[in-house]
């Protein structure tokens, strides 16, 4: 049973600052670009990296997510030694909690990574887009005898201190480790991608077991550094896209259309692996327009679609112009609406004659934080009425009706939550 290496996938935050995209559904399975499901990234780097063995740690609204991940035929990881395995929280003798911090959830599966008594264990986020081979960093650890390896990037310094924040050396040992400073001396950003040598790991998280919401950033990566273990930054010059937020989720997305892509889908030699259905293939209609964008399995499209995401099994209806937004799966939207800079979740009923997406990016009254840069936000299994205006910087969950527009509109920062009433 022993592994050099397993994988440990951190799945079960419950990704808030998505707002209404993850009021049902767990961070790790909001679809991105079209077919995939954000946690269809990290396991495909597993795979394609060699990575047999992978633990994803679930805890916020993880059935659709389990449902995806299932026994991990899409990966390769249906394995008899091996192969994924879906680690929520348990009930323990004398002891029954959540996940409460990054670290606690790796330790209350002690069990489960000493089964393998792997020498080396891959700590990694389920939310994340970017290929990376995690081979390569592994060697990167044995060579330099490390007792734990933190992947970086560089980062705009006027942005460090949203990150943790690594000081190294020339040789690329760490000298210092910042969570978050008010003035960072780097602009080497933590990507909370880590190697440990697990005697090291086991030997913290054991050490740290009392420590309240213990956190690898905030915990166990200053414990071993006061604790003088070898660790080393590995410095990663790919593309990596932290998606927690709804404007860096809708760039991302845009990004994939773009002439040249800077997040390329169609590399045949690193595939992202996800799980589809045996559905019909898309059908583009006499009147169709679609301009730079990507359009999903069994998509009927009558309208014009530019510069947008579309979903599989999506229906747009005559008249129509999706632009520069991002409609997921089994989404109907009727004839002669328009919709820009828009974020549609999953099942949604758009009626028609509908106009989204249009006004002024007032600040919204729900939440301005996360209801921002200009979107407009449905989320799944909502229903807008037919005629109505929505504008930017808003937000709609649930079935809604005519009563719920004043004068027909919902203004530009406002929000209609109905999501979960009968």
């Amino acid at each position: 049973m022993r592994k050099e290496m397993i994988a440990m996938l951190l799945a079960g935050g419950q990704g808030s600052r998505l707002g209404v995209l993850t009021q049902d559904v767990a961070k790790p399975a909001v679809p991105f670009g079209g077919k995939y499901r954000i946690i269809d990234f990290p396991l495909s780097n597993c795979i394609n990296s060699g990575i047999d063995t992978v633990g994803v740690l679930t805890q916020y609204q993880p059935l659709l997510l389990n449902s995806h991940i299932g026994i991990g035929i899409p990966w390769d990881l249906d394995r008899n030694n091996g192969g994924v395995t879906i680690l929520p929280p348990y009930e323990q003798t004398g002891n029954s909690e959540w996940y409460t911090g990054t670290a606690n959830a790796i330790y209350q599966n002690i069990k489960y990574i000493d089964s393998y008594n792997p020498e080396y264990v891959l700590i990694l986020s389920g939310d994340h887009i970017y290929k990376m081979d995690y081979e390569v960093m592994l060697d990167f650890h044995k060579q330099n005898d490390a007792d734990v390896t933190i992947a970086t990037m560089p980062v705009p310094i006027e942005e460090a201190s949203r990150f943790g924040i690594v000081i190294a050396d020339d040789e690329k040992r760490i000298e210092d480790f910042e969570e978050k400073p008010k003035q960072p001396r780097s602009n080497l950003a933590s990507m909370g991608i880590y190697i440990f040598t697990w005697s090291v790991l086991r030997d913290a998280l054991v050490s740290m077991k009392c420590q309240k919401n213990c956190d690898f950033g905030k915990h166990i990566i200053p414990y071993c550094f006061k604790n003088e273990k070898r660790m080393f930054a590995y410095e990663f010059n790919g593309y990596w896209k932290d998606v927690g937020t709804l404007g860096s989720y809708w760039e991302a997305n845009m990004e994939l259309i773009d002439l040249i892509p800077e997040f390329n889908l169609y590399e045949e030699f690193w595939k992202i692996y996800t799980r589809t259905n045996a559905i019909e293939p898309q059908y583009l209609g006499p009147e169709a327009n679609c301009e730079k964008c990507i359009i999903g399995e069994a998509s009927e499209i009558f309208g014009a679609v530019i510069n947008s995401v579309i979903g599989p099994n999506v229906k747009i209806g005559r008249g129509t112009v999706v632009r520069d937004s991002i409609i997921m799966q089994d989404t109907v939207i009727g004839d002669n609406c328009t919709i820009d800079h828009t974020i549609i979740a999953e099942n949604c009923t758009i009626g028609e004659n509908c106009t989204i997406g249009y006004g002024e990016p007032v600040e919204n009254k729900l939440n301005a934080s996360v209801y921002s840069f200009g979107l407009a936000v449905i989320g799944e299994k909502s229903v807008i009425p037919e005629k109505v205006r929505i504008g930017k910087n808003t937000a709609i969950a649930g079935v809604t009706t005519h009563e719920d527009y004043q004068d027909g509109a919902l203004a530009d920062g406002d929000v209609i939550i109905k999501a979960g009433e009968e």
